[in-house]
C-alpha cells in the first residue's frame, strides 16, 4: 500500500470513530452503493480523485452529489475526497473500506462476519460454475447481487449479505476469492483482529483450534479469528496463514525439505 493511501485510510477511520453508534447497517450498506455510483462515473471519480483538483470544490461536489445520503454518509465521503489518494482505485477501496467497518460495528455480538465470509468462499471455490457466475464480466452486477441473496438468504446475517452484495458488484479488478479475503481482514481488523487460516490433514476440534489460536495470538499480539481448512496432503501437523505470513510445520513440507537436502 502506497504511503499516501495509507495516510488517506487513516484519517478516513478516524471519522469513522467519531460518527460512533451513529453509524449502522444502513448506513454502511448507503456508504457501499455511493462507492458503487461513484465508481459507474468515470468523470465523477476522475475528478474526485485529482489530487490537484480543489478539495473545496470536490467537496462541493459530493454535497450536491449525495444530498439526498444520510449526514453520516457524507461526512464520511467528505473525508474520502478530502484525502490524497494514490490511484482512482484506491479511492473507491477506502470508500469500501469504510462501508464494511460500519457494517461489520453493527453486527450482533453472536454473529461472526469472518466466519460468514469463509463459509461462503469455501463453498464459491468448490464449485466452478458458482465461482463464474460470480466473477464473469459479462453478469450484469444487479443479478449477481440477487444470487448472492438466493444462496445467503436466511443462511447467514444481514451484513455478511450486504458485504457480500457490494463485493460481487464491484470486484474492482480481483477475483471472488481475494475480494472476500480482503473484506475478512476488514471485519477482523476493526474488531482488533488478525484472520489467521491454520491447515491440517483432520478437522481440528474446537479445544485444538482454541489452543492454536492462542498460540497465535501470543506470537501476534491481537485476538484471532481462525478459519479451520481441511487438506489431507498436508499428511500431518499444521499450516498457518496470516495475512502474507506463513507458519508450516506440516510433514508434508519438512518432507519437502528433505527431498531437497537429498538433490543437493
Amino acid at each position: 500500500m502506497r504511503s499516501a493511501t495509507r495516510t488517506a485510510l487513516t484519517s478516513t477511520r478516524a471519522v469513522l470513530g467519531e460518527l460512533g453508534g451513529s453509524a449502522d447497517l444502513a448506513t454502511g450498506v448507503e456508504i457501499l452503493n455511493t462507492g458503487r455510483v461513484i465508481g459507474s462515473s468515470r468523470q465523477l471519480l476522475t475528478v474526485i480523485a485529482d489530487p490537484t483538483a480543489d478539495v473545496l470544490g470536490k467537496k462541493a461536489i459530493i454535497e450536491q452529489v449525495f444530498a439526498g445520503q444520510s449526514t453520516q454518509t457524507r461526512a464520511v465521503l467528505t473525508a474520502v475526497v478530502g484525502s490524497r489518494w494514490s490511484t482512482q482505485s484506491d479511492l473507491l477501496g477506502g470508500i469500501e473500506d469504510a462501508g464494511i467497518r460500519v457494517i461489520a460495528a453493527s453486527a450482533p455480538s453472536d454473529v461472526s462476519i469472518e466466519a460468514e465470509l469463509f463459509s461462503f468462499e469455501t463453498a464459491v471455490r468448490s464449485d466452478s460454475g458458482l465461482e463464474l457466475a460470480l466473477g464473469t464480466k459479462l453478469g450484469s452486477p444487479a443479478e449477481k447481487a440477487a444470487l448472492v441473496d438466493r444462496l445467503l438468504g436466511g443462511k447467514a446475517s444481514a451484513q455478511t449479505i450486504a458485504i457480500l452484495q457490494h463485493l460481487v458488484q464491484q470486484p474492482r479488478g480481483r477475483r471472488i476469492g481475494e475480494i472476500v479475503r480482503d473484506a475478512s481482514s476488514i471485519v477482523a481488523d476493526q474488531a482488533d483482529k488478525l484472520v489467521a487460516t491454520v491447515i491440517t490433514a483432520e478437522p481440528l476440534s474446537d479445544v485444538q483450534a482454541a489452543r492454536v489460536a492462542r498460540g497465535i495470538a501470543a506470537r501476534y499480539g491481537r485476538d484471532i479469528s481462525v478459519n479451520r481448512v481441511v487438506d489431507p496432503t498436508v499428511i500431518g501437523g499444521v499450516r498457518v496463514q496470516v495475512g502474507g505470513d506463513v507458519i508450516d510445520g506440516t510433514v508434508s513440507s519438512r518432507l519437502s525439505d528433505l527431498k531437497l537436502q537429498l538433490a543437493h
